[in-house]
C-alpha cells in the first residue's frame, strides 16, 4: 500500500502559501472580481423575487473564479478558499446570530402592544405625521431598521386610513435608516461595523447628519401626507402594554452590548476566535423563554434573508480591496448614492475590508443612502410589501425627492460640524493597543 504520510505535510505547505493573491485579468482596468460582484448586485436589484438564488449563484461563481485564477490573501486554490472561510467565519456567525436574534427581538417589541399605543402621542394635524417619523427614527436606534419601518408603516396605515402618500412611505424608510445610522444595534451595516471591531462611539456622530436630514425630508413628507390624507388617530383605550416583553427587548440589547464591550475591552485577543456577540444574544433569548415564549415561526423566513445577506458579505470579502478608490469623504458620499441601487451590506463589507474611513460618515452614507429608491434598503423592500403601490422607482423618486435632498443636506452639515476624521484601521489597532484606547482621530 502506498505510503501517504506525506499528505499532511503537503496540505500544510499548500495552506501556508504566500498570503498575496495573484494579479488577475482585467477589463478596461477593472478586475474581473469586481465585475462579477457588480453583476451579482445588479441581479439582486433586477430580480427581487429571486434574490437568494442570485446571491448564492454569485457566491459560487466568484469563489470558482478566485480558486481558479487569482487565489485569496490567505492562499491559493481550494485550500486558500477554506483558509479564507476560516478567517471570516466569526464575523459571518456573529452576523447570522444577530440577524436572527433581532428578528425575535423585533417581534417581542411588536407583541408588547407598544406600537398600538403610539398613536395616542400624535398631534392631530401635519405635526402628527412628523412626530410619527420621529418615533420611527427613535425606534430604529435600538430596534432593527426593518422592524422600525414596519411599525411605522402599520401605525401610518391605521391613522391615515390606508391612504398613505408614497412620499410619506419614502420618509418612513428614510427615518428608519437615519435613526439606525448612529447606533450599532440600529442597522445591519452598523452592526457589521461593531462585529468587525469598530467602537460604538465611532459611528455615533452619524446623527450629526441624520437629524438635519430628518428635518428636511420629515417636514416636507408630513405636509405631503396632511394634504393627501389628514391624520385620524383613535388609539384603543383598552390596549395595555406588555411590560415583560419590553423588558425582554431591553435585556437582549443589554446582553449584546455588555458582551461586546467586555470581550473587546478585556479579551481582545479572543475577539476573532469565537462569535461571542451572536452567542450572547441567543443565550439571552433562551434565558427569557420562561417569561415570554418567542415567535419561533419567524426563523425559517429570517434564515433565508440572513443567508442572502451573508452570501453578499462573503462575496465582498473576496474582493481585491487594494484596487478600490482611496477612502475619502468624496468616496463615502458617492457610496450613499450607490447604496440606493446596490445593497448596502456588501458595500459596507468592502469598506471594512479596505479600512481608513470615518466610520460615522460611512455609516450615515451607506445606511441612509439606500432610502432614495424603494429597493435600496431592506427596510424599503419590507415596507413596500405592505404598500405595493410604492414598488415604482419613478413614483418613489418623484414623490420622495425630499429624501435625496435630506441626504445631501445632512451629509454636508455633518462635514461642516464634525469634519472628516478617518480612523486608523481598527483591526490593526485592536492587535496593537488596548480596546479602550483604540480610536484615534488624526
Amino acid at each position: 500500500m502506498t505510503d501517504k504520510r506525506w499528505l499532511p505535510a503537503v496540505a500544510g505547505l499548500l495552506a501556508a502559501l504566500p498570503a498575496r493573491a495573484a494579479e488577475g485579468p482585467q477589463v478596461l482596468g477593472i478586475p474581473i472580481d469586481f465585475i462579477l460582484f457588480a453583476l451579482t448586485l445588479l441581479g439582486v436589484a433586477l430580480f427581487h423575487h429571486h434574490t437568494l438564488k442570485v446571491a448564492l449563484a454569485g457566491l459560487v461563481v466568484i469563489s470558482l473564479y478566485k480558486i481558479g485564477f487569482t487565489g485569496f490573501h490567505e492562499g491559493t486554490g481550494v485550500l486558500g478558499w477554506f483558509a479564507h472561510l476560516r478567517h471570516e467565519w466569526v464575523v459571518l456567525t456573529n452576523l447570522l446570530g444577530l440577524l436572527l436574534g433581532f428578528a425575535i427581538l423585533a417581534r417581542h417589541f411588536e407583541d408588547s402592544h407598544m406600537p398600538h399605543v403610539l398613536p395616542r402621542f400624535l398631534p392631530d394635524d401635519w405635526k402628527g405625521a412628523f412626530v410619527l417619523l420621529v418615533m420611527v427614527f427613535v425606534l430604529s436606534s435600538f430596534l432593527d431598521n426593518i422592524a422600525a419601518a414596519l411599525i411605522g408603516g402599520t401605525v401610518a396605515a391605521h391613522v391615515f386610513r390606508r391612504r398613505v402618500h408614497i412620499g410619506y412611505l419614502a420618509a418612513i424608510v428614510a427615518a428608519s435608516n437615519a435613526g439606525g445610522s448612529g447606533s450599532v444595534v440600529g442597522d445591519t451595516t452598523t452592526t457589521m461595523m461593531w462585529i468587525d471591531g469598530v467602537a460604538p462611539a465611532d459611528v455615533l456622530h452619524a446623527y450629526a447628519a441624520a437629524l438635519p436630514a430628518l428635518l428636511v425630508f420629515g417636514l416636507v413628507a408630513a405636509r405631503q401626507q396632511q394634504a393627501y390624507q389628514p391624520i385620524q388617530k383613535d388609539a384603543s383605550a383598552d390596549v395595555r402594554v406588555d411590560w415583560a416583553r419590553l423588558g425582554i427587548v431591553a435585556w437582549i440589547l443589554v446582553a449584546a452590548v455588555a458582551t461586546n464591550v467586555t470581550v473587546n475591552t478585556h479579551f481582545p485577543a479572543y475577539a476573532d476566535g469565537f462569535p461571542f456577540l451572536g452567542a450572547a444574544v441567543w443565550i439571552a433569548i433562551f434565558l427569557a423563554v420562561p417569561l415570554r415564549r418567542p415567535e419561533w415561526s419567524l426563523l425559517p423566513e429570517a434564515t433565508k434573508g440572513s443567508v442572502f445577506l451573508l452570501s453578499l458579505v462573503m462575496c465582498a470579502s473576496m474582493m481585491p480591496v487594494e484596487k478600490l478608490p482611496a477612502a475619502a469623504w468624496e468616496t463615502a458620499f458617492g457610496l450613499g448614492f450607490i447604496s440606493a441601487v446596490f445593497d448596502n451590506i456588501p458595500l459596507t463589507a468592502l469598506a471594512l475590508a479596505q479600512g481608513g474611513y470615518d466610520w460615522g460618515v460611512l455609516a450615515y452614507a451607506v445606511g441612509f443612502g439606500g432610502s432614495m429608491i424603494w429597493f435600496g434598503s431592506s427596510a424599503g423592500v419590507a415596507l413596500s410589501n405592505l404598500f405595493p403601490e410604492a414598488k415604482s422607482v419613478a413614483a418613489w423618486l418623484k414623490n420622495g425627492w425630499h429624501v435625496a435632498l435630506g441626504y445631501v443636506v445632512g451629509f454636508f452639515v455633518m462635514l461642516a460640524v464634525v469634519g472628516w476624521h478617518p480612523h486608523t484601521p481598527h483591526k490593526v489597532m485592536r492587535d496593537e493597543t488596548p480596546a479602550a484606547t483604540q480610536t484615534t482621530h488624526p
